[in-house]
């Protein structure tokens, strides 16, 4: 197991690349279940997830090739239906080869998932969709079984937006007979990009992006070329990064528009931060101060970068407020902050941040994928020098984050723990 050791307190300068959108690049990837001719995808980022989804894509019985950012997968006439406990356990994003499983060949067997530990996350509103559409579901030791004869359109709402469910649902209608609904559908833009992925195959679909997506389905999808859209949650990581140093950083590839909330709460606080023809760039000039936030689903602020701009309200005059209207769970990043100095209160699920004149660099444990961010980003920040332990979650969601920070003049280094 790896650990990160950085010595903290010094601005970071420079440009960094932002990599290929994990949240889109797995169901893209899960996506390629439902076509036999061959795809391809461009900007698919290295990282332990995507290396999952391959090996869960050959068990399948997929013929899959991925180097240097660039995956082929050729899903066979014969595939086989069972996602197995060992490969699901560390992956929630694996339920996401159910919906194809059952539009291509009737039947799935894929185990209840696994991840991060940030809250309940279930897989109802998925499973009562699939039921609109014709099929039936048992649960037996662990794995959730489901069969069709063949998925048929249904009118389908779901109790609250949800991004699994939507992309789950999508992908199966868009081979099912007749048209689907999706109500209350997630807005996310990784949802859109999916989306234009499958029309890209020959899909009808209208509406993404929209909380009413419209699905009449096709007898079959064609193969394509596709290039995964720019991760915004790494993007809004290096955003947090310019400001927590006081650095100035160019970040390419950013997804501008997509992150128009965190932007404009980082503005708020007083960064500088302008969309050029080179990317976008991010500088703090003047003192933080506090703002408040609510994480919400799409177009809202994102949850996923709820615990990197708690690392910068840290710092920052005055006081910040975060509530967490999303998961349960998803504030284990804040008693490491307070081993480095921070200032913060929890009641329920709402944060009270006070900040302070500087965080000092500590041992600290990872908890999950945006907790491992939010403190290498304190540590970034933090005079002397801060260990993050189980960094595994963070290879979950960043290429070798070392790398690119270092590059733009950080200290860190990767040991062994």
């Amino acid at each position: 197991m790896d650990k990160l050791i950085i010595e903290g307190g010094v601005p970071l300068t420079g440009v960094v690349e932002v990599s290929g959108s994990k949240n889109a690049a797995l169901p893209i990837l899960f996506a390629s279940i439902l076509l036999t001719e061959p795809v391809v995808f461009h900007n698919v980022p290295d990282l332990r997830d995507i290396r999952t989804t391959i090996a869960l894509l050959l068990l399948l019985g997929c013929d899959c090739g991925y180097e240097n950012r660039k995956a082929r997968v050729v899903a066979p006439g014969v595939l086989h239906p069972e996602a197995p406990y060992d490969l699901v356990r560390t992956m929630r994003a694996s339920v996401l080869c159910l919906g194809p499983l059952l539009a291509r060949i009737g039947q799935a067997r894929v185990a209840l998932p696994g991840g991060c530990s940030i809250g309940a996350r279930p897989v109802d509103q998925h499973l009562k969709g699939f039921e609109q559409m014709g099929a039936h579901f048992d649960l037996e030791e662990g794995y959730i079984i489901g069969r069709c004869r063949k998925l048929r359109g249904a009118h389908i709402s779901f109790d609250l937006p949800t991004v699994g469910g939507t992309e789950n649902l999508l992908m199966a209608a868009v081979l099912a007979e007749g048209e689907t609904i999706l109500e209350n559908a997630a807005r996310e833009p990784e949802v859109v990009d999916l989306a234009n992925f499958l029309l890209s195959c020959g899909a009808r679909i209208e509406g993404h992006g929209t909380s009413c997506i419209h699905i009449t389905g096709v007898s079959s999808l064609h193969g394509t070329e596709y290039t995964v859209m720019p991760d915004r949650i790494e993007a809004a990581t290096f955003l947090v990064a310019a400001g927590i140093t006081g650095g100035e950083l160019l970040a390419r590839s950013c997804p501008f528009a997509e992150l128009e909330t965190v932007i404009l709460k980082l503005r708020d606080m007083g960064m500088e931060i302008t969309a050029t023809a080179d990317g976008v760039l991010a500088k703090c000039a003047r003192p933080l101060r506090g703002v408040d936030i609510t994480t919400q689903p799409y177009p809202g602020f994102p949850t996923d970068v709820q615990a990197q701009i708690m690392a910068i309200m840290c710092l920052a005059e005055g006081a910040s407020i975060v509530q967490e209207s999303i998961f349960e769970n998803r504030f284990m990043h804040v008693l490491e902050l307070m081993r480095m100095g921070a200032q913060i209160k929890i009641t329920g699920r709402t944060a009270l941040v006070r900040g302070v004149k500087r965080l000092a660099g500590a041992p600290v444990m990872a908890s999950d994928l945006r907790a491992s961010a939010s403190l290498v980003l304190a540590g970034l920040a933090a005079r002397g020098t801060t260990e993050v332990r189980r960094i595994y979650h963070l290879d979950r969601g960043y290429e070798r984050i070392e790398n690119k920070l270092n590059a733009v003049g950080a200290r860190i280094r990767r040991e062994k723990e």
